[in-house]
């Protein structure tokens, strides 16, 4: 009897894996693995204008999942194979560098008032609160403690930093990210060399224009005639009718990429992250304009568009 039951159970389990077709231990076809590029894949990319796979930003971190500039807002961004994250950085009243994106500490922490009347160990004691203002178990985190997590596996932009880089480099110098970060400013060449010189040439710098902009053309070629091209521009693009659009292409042939945010419609003339929920042909505006890098609030859903168009690993 035991005998039988023995068989019988076995012959049960046989069964059970080979419902469908194919065995228990068989990967279904239509579920297809992750595949992260490596940090020189990233690298690689972001140095490389002219080819069709097109780098994803998600701003904030995972701001959806996790608090907004905190560690797993980047952790995440790095299991769901983002190329690169944006952070942003304020200075302490004790001279420390952490991941805020107001002046304020008010609406994404348990704390209120300026960030430049606490100290980094005062900080270090509150919680980072979740878009509904739950606290959770998140501390606001370093600088440093970013880069460090970021090292050789994701790409950084650091946003709200250009006035205080000479700090922001010392901490990428001691972490080893210099090739992983980018900077970027909304001033004309003359200006950054003479503010930012020191450092064009040891990260990699975005020029940020808004389109109408009269002087847009003399503004590009001046960067794109010097010796310090930047890695990228950053345009917003306020309509469609905007002519300066057509002239993406001939920029990335030159060697810069293009980067526009997918965040809000007046970055992209309608075309944003909201829309794209209800239907991911929005994002076929940024591919036929010759964009190579996004900005989203929508990491998940902007990665799904472009491996589906076999634009992205």
């Amino acid at each position: 009897m035991r005998l039988f039951t023995s068989i019988s159970i076995i012959l049960l389990l046989a069964f059970i894996g080979c419902k469908n077709g194919f065995p228990s231990n068989t990967v279904h076809a239509d579920i297809k693995p992750i595949v992260k590029s490596s940090i020189k894949d990233k690298i690689a990319n972001l140095e490389d204008s002219n080819n069709n796979q097109v780098i994803v930003v998600s701003h904030r971190g995972d701001w959806r999942n996790a608090p907004e500039n905190s560690l797993q807002a980047i952790q995440n961004c790095i299991d769901m194979g983002v190329d690169m994250v944006e952070i942003d950085i304020r200075e302490t009243k004790d001279g420390q560098l952490v991941l805020m994106h107001d002046k304020t500490i008010d609406r994404t922490t348990t704390g209120k008032g300026l960030i430049n009347e606490w100290t980094l160990d005062s900080l270090k004691t509150l919680r980072l609160v979740d878009g509904l203002g739950v606290a959770t178990l998140h501390k606001i985190p370093t600088l440093k403690e970013a880069l460090e997590l970021s090292k050789d596996k994701i790409l950084v932009n650091l946003d709200k930093s250009y006035e205080i880089f000479d700090k922001c480099f010392n901490i990428i110098k001691e972490t080893g990210t210099q090739n992983q970060v980018v900077i970027k400013g909304s001033k004309q060449l003359s200006k950054v060399k003479k503010e930012f010189g020191n450092y064009l040439g040891k990260v990699h710098f975005m020029p940020i224009i808004s389109l109408p902009n009269n002087d847009v053309k003399t503004i590009v070629e001046a960067y794109l005639s010097s010796e310090e091209l930047p890695i990228a521009f950053e345009f917003t693009v306020a309509n469609d009718t905007i002519t300066f659009i057509n002239e993406f292409k001939k920029i990335r042939e030159r060697g810069a990429s293009i980067w526009v945010n997918s965040l809000w419609p007046q970055h992209n003339a309608g075309h944003d992250d909201e829309k794209a929920v209800q239907d991911l042909s929005v994002y076929d505006w940024f591919i036929k304009n010759d964009i190579d890098i996004i900005q989203t609030d929508r990491p998940a859903l902007l990665l799904k568009y472009l491996r589906s168009k076999g634009l992205h690993d």
